[in-house]
């Protein structure tokens, strides 16, 4: 019993100090099955330059405004055209990394005609990617002038 308490309090230690190394605390821990998807857009869709996004999660976890630290919950984050730096920092807040942390499940999104890269990752109270990572497949939309 004593060399399991050990056992326990030394990767106790061991968490701690890898969030410690890595610089900040520990990501917040994401349920098994927890996901996001694009309710709309499609992958592949053909869409005109104003079109909505509606984005949806799966019931292992629920929506909660940035700034509420609440366990199996986080905010959506779309990323246009670009890929994730890091997991372990907040997430940007531009152009490319678009933030709804009032909850919002949906948006109007403008982009130019062409073809766009679309992705969604949920962020904890902090806009910081889960452990693990909460995130969808990268969608493909063409936008075109109608």
């Amino acid at each position: 019993m004593r060399k399991s308490m050990i056992a326990a309090g030394m990767a106790a230690l061991l968490v701690a100090g890898t969030a410690a190394a890595e610089g900040g605390k520990a990501r917040t821990a994401s349920p098994p099955g927890a996901a996001v998807y694009f309710v709309y857009p499609p992958d592949g869709a053909t869409v005109p330059p104003d079109f909505t996004v509606r984005m949806g999660l799966k019931s292992v976890m629920g929506i909660a405004p940035a700034g509420v630290e609440q366990a199996n919950t986080g905010h959506h984050h779309l990323l246009v055209d670009t890929d994730l730096k890091s997991m372990d920092e907040p997430i940007p807040a531009d152009r490319n990394h678009l933030h709804f942390g009032g909850g919002q499940t949906e948006t109007k999104l403008s982009l130019e005609p062409g073809p766009h890269t679309l992705q969604l990752v949920l962020g904890d109270h902090d806009h910081v990617p889960h452990q693990p990572p909460v995130m969808s497949a990268k969608i493909t939309v063409n936008v075109v002038r109608r």
